[in-house]
């Protein structure tokens, strides 16, 4: 897969939460970011427990040669920021000092607070071997200095807009090593080794500390991984054969999967949001919002509804936000309505694949449900427990309840005539919170080829743990 494709699904990830709606510096919510894929200085995290970690690892498993070949781009944000000041002279400014200049309103400009921006960062290292890498791992320096850069009016007046970015430092230790024939493990360490941090840090007050960390950290740091004569393998679905070994891949504060098009396993995307094999971007969509919580049509028809005073300040504010905001008052009726809804595919119902219940002529007009159902020839009702192996990857639940094991608390069934189990997991953190004789708990539904009935031994063993 072209590497710029890859890479626009990967700024999905770099951005995500950058600037939220309503895309004001007012706005609380986008005063307190920064909380994605952040790796902070090592000195800075050991001062503080390490809960705050200072390094990322990416473990993945390729199939391939010795000779075969590997791409590693690393990429995040480093912010800098921006500061609307007075200055003392009228001085025109210097082509060194000019970074830019905008027709805004110098007096909304200045009324803006310190602001956070985010400046992209990639370190790439090409065509590694992984022969090479199993006799000697590779270090690949990050270090980005830090710098000041002025910013006057066209008018040449005596205000100015300061920006002001600190140096960060680190590195990325990449390793491989055979686990298998024509099976190789890959490791990519990202370590932030930004010195003179602690006491700077320490001394500030709490918010102090926070607002000064982000600023020699890596922001929304991910890693893309292409293959040159080999293969990476899934390990959120690894064949049978190599699951032992995907199981023992470390991954740290990450998350990588497949990307591409469907069946392409050339390419890898580690980053920290959890997501499925092959993400995609949506064609429909006209640009990025950086808000993944809402959907496209949603957020543009809120921005629509925006004051003028909150479209200024937004126009006043970040180019990414004056971005969305001139993108979304060009809209054509035609690039808003694609945003209402797309069917991507079509497939029959059970009654018209020939599965249906016989003799049924409407679905779900056998209620009552039935009071237990059949699994590996045994019946299962209300009561009986259970072990959760979830198949439908609905959500970030069906891996996190994995081996799971759960109480039946009853059968139901929906309009289609499926069958569910509705069960309570056995340690679920918040079961002391309610009264199970009144109140059964978090309920979670199942079907029943996705759960498997404990044996009394089991049971009995699952009981005294």
């Amino acid at each position: 897969m072209n590497i710029e494709q890859v890479k626009e699904i990967a700024n999905a990830v770099l951005y995500e939460g950058y600037l939220l709606y309503p895309y004001r510096h007012t706005a609380i919510k986008n005063r307190q970011r920064w909380t994605i894929g952040v790796v902070y200085p090592r000195e800075y995290s050991e001062a503080n427990g390490s809960v705050e970690p200072w390094m990322m690892q990416t473990e993945c498993l390729i199939e391939g040669q010795a000779d075969t070949s590997l791409n590693v781009y690393i990429r995040f944000l480093h912010l800098l920021v921006r500061t609307a000041v007075q200055s003392e002279t009228a001085d025109a400014p210097s082509k060194l000092d000019m970074a830019d200049t905008h027709e805004w309103s110098l007096a909304g400009r200045m009324a803006n607070d310190p602001w956070e921006e985010g400046v992209e960062r990639e370190v790439t290292t090409l065509n590694l071997s992984l022969n090479d890498l199993m006799i000697s791992s590779r270090r690949v320096e990050i270090d980005f200095p830090g710098g000041r850069m002025l910013e006057y009016m066209a008018d040449g007046s005596t205000a100015e807009i300061v920006r002001e970015q600190r140096p960060i430092m680190g590195a990325a230790i990449i390793t491989a090593e055979q686990v298998g024939s024509n099976l190789f493990k890959v490791r990519v360490q990202i370590e932030n080794t930004t010195p003179e941090t602690r006491p700077e840090i320490l001394e500030r007050t709490a918010q102090g500390r926070r607002d000064t960390v982000f600023l020699q950290s890596f922001i929304s740091t991910h890693t893309i991984f292409q293959v040159q004569g080999g293969a990476f393998i899934s390990l959120l679905e690894p064949p049978e054969a190599v699951q032992a070994v995907a199981t023992r891949c470390q991954n740290r504060h990450t998350w990588p999967v497949l990307v591409g098009k469907e069946g392409d396993r050339s390419t890898m995307l580690s980053s920290p949001i959890i997501l499925y094999d092959y993400p995609q971007i949506a064609p429909e969509s006209p640009g990025a919002l950086f808000d993944g919580t809402e959907i496209d049509e949603i957020l543009t028809l809120r921005i629509m509804t925006l004051t003028d005073e909150e479209k200024e300040q937004i126009r006043q504010g970040d180019a990414r936000g004056r971005e969305i905001l001139e993108r979304t008052e060009a809209l054509s009726p035609e690039q808003f309505m694609k945003l209402h809804g797309t069917i991507r595919s079509l497939r029959p119902s059970d009654e018209e694949s020939g599965k249906g219940r016989a003799g049924k002529d409407y679905p779900g007009e056998d209620y009552p449900p039935p009071v237990s159902a059949r699994i590996a020839g045994r019946q299962v009702k209300a009561g009986d427990r259970v072990r959760l192996h979830p198949k439908a990857r609905a959500d970030a639940f069906d891996m996190l309840l994995e081996g799971k094991t759960a109480r039946v608390e009853s059968i139901e069934q929906d309009f289609e005539n499926r069958t569910y189990l509705v069960v309570t997991v056995d340690d679920d953190p918040g079961r002391e919170q309610w009264d199970e004789r009144v109140l059964p708990g978090h309920r979670f539904f199942f079907f029943p080829q996705e759960v498997e009935l404990l044996k009394e031994k089991e049971e009995i063993a699952e009981r005294e743990l």
